[in-house]
Parts: C-alpha cells; structure tokens; sequence
C-alpha cells in the first residue's frame, strides 16, 4: 500500500527534545519555542509570531484579538476545514460564507464585495493548497469598508504572494504544524501577528489572560489576571520536534517541489485530454508543494477514481465538504448557492504526497489513475 501520508523525520527531533528536556524548562515558552520564534521572524520578517498547540488555537486567538462577537459577520469560504469557522462561531459571530473560484479552491475575490454588509467585521481568505488567494484584492476591500484580514494560512509555509510571504499581509495569520503538513510536530500552530496593536495582547491571551510574559521578562515586578485567555502555548518539547524541522525547511521544500513536478509529468496527458483538472497556480502566486489534487468531472468519477486507486494498493482520499452545506450550518446559511465550493467537495482528490515518495512510486500512481481513465471518454 502506497499510503496517503507519511511524517518525515530528519534526524534530530528526539535529539532536541532530549536537550529541553535537560534544560528543565518543558511547559512552555522555553529555549526551542524561542528558537522557533526567531526563525520565523528572521525567515519572513513577520511582527511577532507565537507558537500555539494548534492552527485552531491560533484562529480562536484571532477571534478573540479582534473582538469579534455576536451580531458581527465573518467572511471565508465554505470549501475549508471546520477550524476556520468554528473559530468565530464560538465568539457568536455569523459566518457568511463565499464561493471558490472557478479555477482553484481560493475564495472568488470578485463575490465578496456585495457579501460586506454594517456588521462585517473580517474576512479570512484560506490560502488552499499553500496557493495564495488574490490579496491585493481582498486587501483593498479591508481598507474600504475598515474590516480585519485574518489569513488562514495552515498550509501555506513557505509559500509566496507577489515575493511577500503568505501570513504576513494580513492583520493576523494563523499556520499549522499537523502531521500532514510541510513541516510538522504531530499538531501544533502558530499566530502570526502583524498588527502592531495586537503584539501585547497576544501575548497575554495566549498565557490564559495574566501578563506573565512580561513578568518573566523583567518588565513587570507581578503577574495576574489581566484580560480574557485560555492555555494556548504548547510544550516546549513540541518545540524541539518542530525546530528539527526548520532546520530543514529548505531540503523539505525542493524535495516536495520535485515530486510535484513528477506528479505534473504524470497526469498532464490526462488534463491536456480533458479527463481531469490540475492544480492551477496564478501567476502571482508561488506553490509550496503541500498537496497534489485533480478534480474530476463529477462525483461518481472520483468515487471510481478512489475505489480503483485503493483496489491498486494506493490511499487517495476527498478532502472539504462545503461548510454552508453541513448538518451543523446549514439551517444557518442564507441559501446561496455555492456551486464551485460544491463541485470541489464532488470532485477534488487528493493524492500521496509526503517526502519519502519516490519517482517509481509516484510513476505507480499516476499509471493507476491513467488505467482508470483509459476505459473512459473526454467531455
């Protein structure tokens, strides 16, 4: 079985987790977390970031940081995963939800204008793929109507807008570091702030509302409760597994980007005969290789896809199904019909893709999916 994921260790994540735990500092906020925060600011230039236990956690900050509450509209995309709405049904906000474009699974920028309305308070574009939405676009709206961009960026490291990184244009950013990412630490987050006048409060929600930071810091002579916060920072052990990682980020990133150009060698005679779509890359995007999908032409083709894949000893899987559609949201929505973001979570596969495959291997599943497609006709 050629599975769908596979954690890539480079070598020194036990290691490092042995040196915290030496340094007798694990609970958190220790020497590997600061390590992690130097590299990602070093690295992309970001304002401030702050490691968390997860990209949800991160989110969930964002929500608290900019105050969203009840009676406020959020705007995202349905095609996405539960974490990013959840995050500000949890504050009572009301989530409208736009459609995908016609070309990726990025939010259509030119939908969203007639969504803003008095009580909008945020858009949070999800950057799909690692691929980067249109944020000169979605920027101009937060300018015009005064509303926070909160980028969901979990699968985005590494990836670029116009040469800035993705995460670091809007407000606030929120990544994450779960297995099945580029760089990962089993789970884990981090918060992006670039809005200076979010820094101080960041770091007092994320430590359960005290300004024990600043304390540690010298800066005050004691801690309390200050604010409103929860237990958002990991383990410093979590750190240390995460630091070996970034340590490699640059061997990671050419090593994905070569199976995605084997993929791309693959499956173009299929795209090019009309049987399936590949990933489409804007020109003012770049791609970090985080996953290889193809979007068949309805739903019963990607079950016959899936279940031929599997019947070939290889594990492909669907991914989103579009949230305004779900059991929990959709009496909620305003029954607008979001037909990309259905036709995605239809059609979208998702192959293996994790740095150990090989060129032999890849070769294997871009076969199957020819052998199924041989018996079928191009629309």
């Amino acid at each position: 079985m050629i599975g769908f994921n596979k954690p890539y260790l480079t070598g020194n994540e036990t290691l490092y987790i042995q040196q915290a735990v030496g340094l007798e500092k694990i609970s958190g906020d220790g020497e590997f977390t600061r390590r992690c925060h130097r590299f990602f600011e070093a690295q992309y230039g970001f304002r401030k970031v702050l490691l968390t236990t997860s990209c949800t956690d991160a989110l969930e900050m964002a929500a608290l940081l900019t105050g969203i509450g009840p009676g406020d509209e959020v705007i995202m995309p349905s095609y996405t995963f539960v974490s990013t709405a959840n995050a500000f049904v949890l504050r009572g906000a009301r989530i409208v939800f736009a459609d995908s474009g016609a070309d990726n699974p990025n939010l259509d920028v030119a939908t969203l204008e007639p969504l803003i309305t008095p009580r909008t308070r945020a858009i949070v574009p999800v950057h799909y793929a690692g691929v980067a939405c249109d944020m000169d676009g979605i920027m101009a709206l937060a300018r015009k109507y005064d509303l926070f961009v909160i980028e969901d960026a979990a699968q985005a490291i590494d990836s670029f807008y116009r040469s800035r990184p993705l995460g670091g244009i809007g407000h606030l950013a929120a990544f994450s570091f779960h297995e099945t990412k580029n760089i990962m630490a089993g789970e884990g987050g981090l918060l992006v702030v670039n809005d200076e006048r979010f820094v101080q409060r960041a770091e007092i929600i994320r430590e359960k509302g005290t300004n024990r930071s600043a304390f540690f810091r010298g800066e005050v002579d004691k801690y309390g409760w200050v604010d409103v916060g929860s237990s958002f920072l990991p383990s410093d052990i979590i750190a240390a597994f995460l630091y070996a990682q970034l340590e490699n980020l640059t061997n990671i990133q050419a090593r994905r980007r070569q199976i995605w150009e084997w993929y791309g060698a693959g499956l173009a005679p299929l795209a090019a005969a009309g049987f399936l779509r590949l990933p489409h890359v804007p020109a003012f995007a770049t791609n970090n290789a985080h996953m290889v999908y193809v979007v068949c032409r309805h739903a019963g083709e990607r079950e016959g896809l899936i279940n031929h894949l599997k019947a070939n000893g290889i594990q492909a899987v669907f991914h989103y199904l579009s949230l305004h559609a779900s059991p929990y949201y959709r009496d909620k929505h305003d029954g607008r019909p979001l037909p990309q973001s259905d036709h995605y979570s239809d059609c979208l596969v998702r192959l293996p893709m994790y740095y150990e495959l090989t060129q032999d291997q890849v070769e294997t599943i871009t076969a199957a999916v020819a052998g199924y497609y041989a018996t079928l006709r191009p629309r």
